[in-house]
């Protein structure tokens, strides 16, 4: 199809600020106009998204797909089928692979079998140190001509605060991004809950919050010495919150996200040891969860991210403390951003923006993702925001099943996703050719 229309939908584009009712045409993979329909379109599919929200495609920062290595947990394919489900057209997928992406040649073949696939774009963010070992950095200025976005140790330890700080170097010499998530790996050591009340109660070796605070702290403070651009990745607790306010108010180069789970979870959510409860970060304080929320609504966090873990079910159906950590998100990050939204009161741009637009410049990919401009790619998703199901291991197209919203009945359904305007998904319903 070369050329399209999508008619009478809410058009949301939080870029351009953009909120109201108009019609949105595609030619040749590319937005051709917004509003009266152009010359020569006569003869064009027409899509009616009536009632419904006409959005960018969303932009996830944190996704694992598991490949290459780990296909008994997810595949390629099935994580972009669940991706584009999602309305998710853009992903930036985590290094801890097996192996690690830490060659060019890894990256390559990343990004070639994901072209291939043909759904959702895919930028690798390359491992930092050699095979995650945290000794000897990577050749980032290779990786990054073979195709990363930025550099990251995941969730694997970097102990050694003098390899950082010359990663930190590399990175700014060369403007490079670092992601990196802030954990000390002394006092987070065999900790699998946030140690408080819960943690005590159940028995559960804790991880502290100071082991996300000491962490950020070395972080932030390498960050000042040497002018490096960080992400910081999922904070949890209220303090980190505090510190990347003060940070970006000092003017430091750092972005920040948080998991759309810890938007609407707490420790006691564990309740009696549920297995998909055990995430990393951990489940924090209902005062933690209120401190995530203020710091999305303020600014202080950039963008909502999925976190996206799945994990084979023989891995998670284990005691709480011997399950893998780690929940599925991609088809969930949408509904869960929009029902922050509407508890928190805020304005559907804003929830948009965070998931689309912010996202897109914490990917440094601001230019050709998270919004809807005149020649901009026709990455889109059409949304019924009212549209309410039940979360069931059925509806998730991931092949992992991993999540603590199993059951849970959420609002807001992708309709039909569109990538380099070729539709990508759809479902029965109120986006229908014409």
């Amino acid at each position: 199809m070369t050329h399209f229309s999508v008619v009478n939908g809410r058009l949301i584009d939080p870029r351009n600020g953009t909120d109201r009712t108009l019609d949105l045409h595609v030619r040749d993979g590319r937005i051709a106009g917004i509003g009266p329909r152009p010359a020569n379109f006569a003869g064009a599919q027409t899509y009616d998204a009536s009632g419904c929200l006409v959005i960018p495609g969303l932009v996830d920062v944190a996704v694992r797909l598991r490949e290459p290595g780990l296909e008994y947990k997810a595949t390629l394919h099935s994580e972009l089928l669940a991706a584009v489900a999602g309305g998710v057209t853009t992903v930036a997928c985590l290094p801890d692979t097996d192996p690690p992406l830490d060659e060019p040649g890894l990256v390559e073949m990343l990004k070639h079998r994901a072209r291939l696939l043909n759904l959702a774009h895919v930028f690798p963010l390359g491992a930092l140190t050699a095979k995650l070992g945290g000794e000897r950095l990577t050749e980032m200025a290779e990786l990054s001509d073979a195709g990363c976005v930025g550099f990251s140790h995941a969730d694997a330890p970097l102990v050694d605060t003098q390899v950082l700080y010359r990663a930190l170097q590399y990175a700014a010499t060369f403007g490079f991004k670092v992601w990196l998530r802030p954990q000390d790996p002394f006092l987070s050591r065999n900790g699998v809950a946030h140690d408080g009340e819960v943690a005590t109660r159940l028995g559960l070796p804790g991880i502290p919050s100071a082991a996300e605070t000491i962490a950020l702290d070395t972080i932030l403070r390498l960050v000042r010495i040497t002018g490096a651009a960080v992400h910081i990745c999922r904070l949890s607790t209220a303090e980190a919150v505090d510190m990347l306010r003060a940070a970006k108010r000092d003017g430091l180069p750092v972005t920040c996200d948080v998991a759309a789970c810890h938007l609407h979870l707490c420790d006691a959510d564990i309740g009696y040891f549920d297995p998909m409860m055990h995430l990393i970060p951990p489940l924090r304080t209902p005062a933690d969860r209120a401190a995530l929320r203020g710091g999305l609504a303020d600014g202080t966090i950039d963008a909502i991210c999925s976190d996206h873990r799945p994990v084979d079910e023989d891995a998670k159906h284990l005691p709480f403390g011997e399950s893998e950590p780690g929940a599925s998100g991609l088809e969930l990050l949408l509904p869960l951003a929009l029902k922050w939204g509407r508890e928190e009161r805020r304005p559907l741009s804003e929830v948009v923006a965070r998931i689309t637009s912010h996202a897109a410049r914490v990917l440094g990919r601001e230019q050709d993702a998270g919004h809807l401009s005149h020649g901009a790619p026709a990455d889109l998703c059409i949304v019924d925001p009212e549209a309410e199901y039940t979360v069931t291991a059925e509806t998730l197209k991931s092949q992992g099943k991993n999540t603590p919203f199993i059951g849970v009945r959420l609002a807001g359904r992708v309709r039909g996703t569109f990538v380099s305007g070729q539709q990508v998904y759809s479902v029965e319903g109120p986006l229908n050719g014409a």
